[in-house]
Parts: C-alpha cells; sequence; structure tokens
C-alpha cells in the first residue's frame, strides 16, 4: 500500500475543512485517514456490511478522506473481524467521526501546541492523531472503553509516528492524569466529576449532551466547577457505554403497544414529524423527559405513524394520513409524552425557538449541571 496516492485526497478534504496554515489545515493533509479505518461498515436491507478498503483501494481513499463519520463496530463486532458475506444485525457502537466535526469539536477547545489534551473516545484513533500532530504527541492522551480500539490505535499511530498515550477505560472513571483540555467524541448524559477532578485550573471541556445535538462547552472555575454555555452549532455523538453493547431497547414494549389503544385518545393539531432528525425540538424533548426512544413508519399510501416509549411504561403512538396537517394519538402508562412534546412543538411556534440552544451552562463540583436562558432552567 506504499504506493497508494492519497494525499492528494487528504489536501483536499483539508481546503474544504480550514483555511491554509499551520494548524488543522496542515494536520488534515498530513495524517493518513485511511490508516485508522481499513475496514467499515454501511446499512443494507439486512444489517451492516463491511467493506474492505485494501480491496478497493480506490473507493477506500473516497470514502476515508470524504467528510464522511464511517461506523466501525456494530454490536460486539469490529469491522475487523467481520466477514464479508454476513451481514451484522445492531446499532453502532464506534465509528470514526466525520473529520469535520472532530475538527469543530477541537476547535471549540481552543488549543494550541503545548495544550495538554484528553481526546475522550479512540475509537478509529484518527482524532488522537490530528490531536497529535497539531499539539504535539507528549500532549496528547486518548481513552477508549474497548481494548481492542485502543490496541489497534495504538499500534496505526505508531505506524505513522505518532505516539500518544492511549488508555483503556471508562469515560466516566478516574482519569489518568490532568489536562488543559477535555475534548469528547462520546456524549455524556451528565458531566462526570471525575472530569472536573481532571481539569487543571481554568481548563476546558468540551462534550455533547446523549441524545440530544448539544454541544457543551465549559470552563473550570475556582470552586471546583464549571461554568460555560450551549453553543449555537450542533453535533450528535454516541453515547457512553460501559458493557460491550448498548442495552437492549424497548422492542418488546414496542411490539405490545404498536396497535394498542390508549388509555387517552386525542387528536393533536401539529403533524407526526421524525423528532430525532428536529434537532432542536430533539434537544429540548431530551432535556426535559430523558430516555425516550422513538420509532417512525412511512406507509406506502403515505400515511406516517410515529412511536414514543420509555422504560417507564409510558408511551405514545401518533398516526397522520397523508395529506393531512394533525395526527389521531394513543397514550398511555404514567407520563403522557406526546403531550410533553406538543407542548414543546406549542412553545416553539408562539416563541419562534427553543431555549436550549444558547443556554448558560453552570456545573456544580459535584457535577450537577443546570441550563439556564431566560426563564427557562432545567437541570440535568
Amino acid at each position: 500500500m506504499e504506493h497508494l496516492d492519497w494525499q492528494p485526497a487528504a489536501e483536499r478534504l483539508a481546503r474544504t475543512l480550514s483555511t491554509p496554515g499551520p494548524g488543522w489545515f496542515r494536520a488534515l493533509s498530513h495524517v493518513p485517514r485511511h490508516l485508522f479505518v481499513p475496514r467499515w461498515f454501511s446499512a443494507g436491507p439486512t444489517g451492516w456490511t463491511v467493506t474492505d478498503g485494501p480491496s478497493d483501494e480506490t473507493a477506500w481513499v473516497d470514502a476515508t478522506y470524504a467528510d464522511t463519520t464511517l461506523v466501525t463496530r456494530v454490536g460486539a463486532v469490529h469491522a475487523d473481524h467481520a466477514a464479508a458475506d454476513a451481514p451484522v444485525v445492531g446499532v453502532p457502537t464506534s465509528s470514526s467521526t466525520n473529520p469535520g466535526l472532530v475538527t469543530a469539536m477541537f476547535r471549540h477547545g481552543r488549543m494550541s501546541h503545548g495544550t495538554r489534551l484528553m481526546d475522550m473516545a479512540t475509537g478509529s484513533g484518527y482524532s488522537a492523531a490530528l490531536a497529535a500532530y497539531r499539539l504535539g504527541d507528549a500532549n496528547v492522551t486518548s481513552l477508549d472503553i474497548d481494548p481492542y480500539l485502543t490496541e489497534a490505535a495504538t499500534e496505526r499511530l505508531h505506524s505513522i509516528g505518532l505516539r500518544p498515550q492511549v488508555v483503556t477505560g471508562d469515560a466516566a472513571g478516574e482519569l489518568p492524569d490532568q489536562y488543559d483540555r477535555i475534548v469528547s467524541m462520546v456524549s455524556v448524559p451528565r458531566i462526570p466529576v471525575s472530569w472536573l477532578a481532571a481539569l487543571r485550573p481554568a481548563g476546558r471541556m468540551v462534550t455533547t449532551l446523549a441524545n440530544t445535538g448539544l454541544i457543551l462547552t465549559a470552563d473550570k472555575q475556582p470552586d471546583g466547577g464549571a461554568s460555560g454555555r450551549i453553543e449555537w452549532d450542533r453535533a450528535a455523538f454516541m453515547t457512553t457505554r460501559t458493557a460491550d453493547d448498548y442495552p437492549a431497547m424497548l422492542n418488546s414494549m414496542f411490539a405490545q403497544v404498536r396497535e394498542q389503544d390508549g388509555e387517552d385518545i386525542t387528536q393533536s393539531p401539529y403533524p407526526v414529524i421524525n423528532v430525532p432528525q428536529a434537532w432542536e425540538v430533539w434537544s429540548m424533548l431530551t432535556v426535559t423527559a430523558p430516555g425516550i426512544e422513538h420509532r417512525l413508519q412511512l406507509d406506502e399510501d403515505g400515511r406516517i405513524t410515529a412511536w414514543m416509549l420509555h422504560a417507564d411504561g409510558s408511551w405514545a403512538r401518533a398516526t397522520m394520513p397523508a395529506g393531512a396537517t394533525g395526527a389521531m394519538v394513543h397514550q398511555g402508562g404514567p407520563r403522557r409524552l406526546w403531550d410533553i412534546l406538543d407542548r414543546i412543538r406549542r412553545r416553539w411556534l408562539q416563541e419562534g425557538s427553543l431555549p436550549v440552544y444558547g443556554a448558560r451552562v453552570t456545573i456544580t463540583p459535584d457535577g450537577q449541571t443546570t441550563l439556564r436562558r431566560g426563564q427557562w432552567e432545567v437541570t440535568l
């Protein structure tokens, strides 16, 4: 593979994402992303199928030097170990994040050469490589819960002459050192206390909140807490996990309530939407009522049905025929999930926006995280 002509593609990617200069442009131009993603998964009708990069070098370069996220692990199966003729069923559990988002998260960190960085969630190792190239590899530590990922990333980093520290560990657990910056490529439901303990005075953290499109930036305060804001741009990452796979989804509950009549049956004035694709509404819903799973079905006749499910037994189903502007809603369980969603949508229509983006963030020394904007406030 020494003859692989990847450099022009890397330079085109760098020009797309950055301004020429010694910073992230130089890192994007010189780090060979294809070496960190030799195989990846693509979604298909029967599951996730693996692509082997070296088998088609043109496709390999095209895929790895596009500003695209490449899934590298589904369930407990790594792309490196997957059989080409056996699709894998499950949800993605690791990936090589698209380079534009990686560098955007790093820019939120406001770093320069010599900044000591914790790169949270090693994944393929590509983000650690960019950081090591930019900051100096002695200043970069990268952590992932998956021992295979940390081992493979270490080997690939060493193969291009980079030697940041790569460790296996829990993102929410005790961190191995003190850092000027913690930048996370995995989302968290709330800020781990261990991050505050590992941040140096005036240090800065950058992360996304789980199951939202919210980027949180916060600077450490003298009392040991931190303060910052929810940025106006948006991003979503996989959530932290403590096992080989994420907990099972609420599929049995979905099967039970899929066609069930609700305890309450009402007519909503609002159309059915794909909530996780409506980022502002989705983010506001998650911080208001965390833990909701979503399903969506589009029938051949144009009818759209959406389900909302929660582990506490609450559920909702909304159906909207083709051409309609409202939905028939069935709800059951201890809470009325669709009513919560409709209240958020009503506020969005009345005010023209929701207060979650641009909110101020306060994190106490024990990790309690509060978002505030105007009269709105929520504690995660």
